[in-house]
């Protein structure tokens, strides 16, 4: 239990601690942030991505006055339980606030009852998470249809260039693909601050909220994955890679750090739901310098970053359930489908292209074009550019520090 008083005094720090930073930069997600009356706004994302900075953003950006906000990760306030929402509720009225913005919310018990009661009053709501799970049960109970959703990443390479202070090129994609996007990571280049922070999200956004026991299996499984990104997994052969029994352990845990915007993964695609289940997926990190920081090689494989970057790109602009892989005699990297979840943009990842791999590449998405009848596929590159003529259709060849640039 909190005090009235002790609620308000950090409110009052907090929201003074929510003042323009001078190396701030707008973030690209800060179009898609709606409000509708009656409806809650959902931010979700990995820790330290900048969820309060486009919480503040929006508040600025819609020349909103009446701002509360409060972060419940906070110390001070460790000891706030359900009956507090109360409290937390007489401060709202006295200060006359009418936006609210409510960080990590979820962390405290009965949570959507008070978001439900502010909506009937009127008040406008925004809230941000670092667990998409948590969020999407609880609103799911109690504010279903009534909530709107929007996925915050890493620094995208546009926000990269601008938050680094780097021109597009091959030299910034070089410096992308290794460093990532988390900003404080971005700024000082420190890999302890990464190590950190994959570690406070295993342990206390999946730990903990899980109830995991065996932490060190967690951990294993989540390097091991962090350092094979770009890469075919099945859930039975990592049973021994974490020290489990059971692959649905495995699974377990795997989805709990997608929901933590750790991993990310891809299955193939079919028409059958059944054969894209029983397949391999494809692991991908949110963040290549999370990957970075915990890898045990010297020489990172830059083309499975290239990738992994790639993949990342995508996410941005579309949910996962739209982007799968091909393989079938050949192999496709990626498969994005449109709103009626068919095919509708095919794209190879290829660091170079070279005579060792210029038929494979070239012929995994051609293959892929037949199969789904599309007259286009694109191959992303490092650094190389040409346009081919082939049976299937056409294919452009681009480089990525162009095509993520657009």
């Amino acid at each position: 239990m909190i005090r009235q008083s002790e609620i308000a005094r950090v409110i009052d720090d907090q929201m003074a601690q929510l003042r323009p930073r001078p190396d701030e930069i707008e973030r690209e997600q800060l179009s898609q942030v709606k409000n509708i009356d009656g409806f809650a706004t959902i931010i979700t994302g990995m820790r330290r991505v900048g969820k309060s900075t486009l919480l503040n953003q929006v508040a600025r950006n819609l020349g909103y006055s009446r701002v509360l906000y409060l972060n419940f990760d906070d110390i001070n306030l460790s000891g706030f339980e359900q009956n507090d929402f109360v409290r937390l509720h007489s401060e709202i009225k006295r200060r006359e606030a009418h936006e609210l913005f409510f960080d990590e919310i979820q962390l405290v018990s009965g949570w959507e009852i008070l978001i439900h009661q502010l909506l009937r009053e009127g008040y406008v709501v925004y809230i941000s998470g670092s667990n998409a799970s948590m969020l999407s049960v609880d609103l799911g109970t109690h504010l279903t249809g009534r909530h709107l959703s929007t996925e915050l990443f890493p620094f995208s390479f546009t926000e990269f260039l601008t938050y680094a202070h780097e021109t597009a090129g091959v030299q910034s994609l070089d410096d992308y693909m290794l460093t990532g996007g988390v900003p404080e990571y971005v700024r000082t280049r420190d890999r302890v601050i990464l190590r950190a922070l994959l570690d406070d999200v295993l342990v206390r956004d999946i730990a903990v909220n899980k109830n995991v026991r065996n932490v060190d299996a967690l951990k294993r499984l989540a390097v091991y994955m962090l350092s094979n990104i770009s890469r075919l997994y099945s859930a039975s052969k990592l049973t021994t890679v974490a020290g489990v029994s059971s692959p649905s352990t495995v699974i377990d845990f795997l989805s709990f750090m997608r929901n933590a915007y750790i991993l990310d993964s891809i299955g193939l695609y079919d028409h059958s739901l059944k054969v894209t289940a029983r397949n391999p997926r494809k692991v991908y990190a949110c963040d290549t310098g999370m990957a970075r920081s915990v890898s045990l090689s010297h020489s990172p494989d830059v083309g499975r970053y290239l990738e992994n970057v790639v993949f990342i790109s995508l996410r941005h602009r579309y949910a996962s359930n739209h982007i799968y892989y091909y393989a079938h005699r050949g192999e496709c990297d990626f498969v994005v489908t449109g709103a009626d979840n068919r095919p509708d943009m095919l794209i190879q990842v290829c660091h170079e292209l070279n005579e060792e791999n210029f038929e494979r590449e070239i012929n995994g998405l051609t293959e892929a074009m037949a199969a789904f009848k599309l007259d286009h596929g694109i191959i992303v590159t490092r650094d190389e550019e040409d346009h081919f003529e082939t049976d299937a259709g056409s294919v452009d060849v681009v480089k990525a520090w162009k095509w993520l640039s657009r």
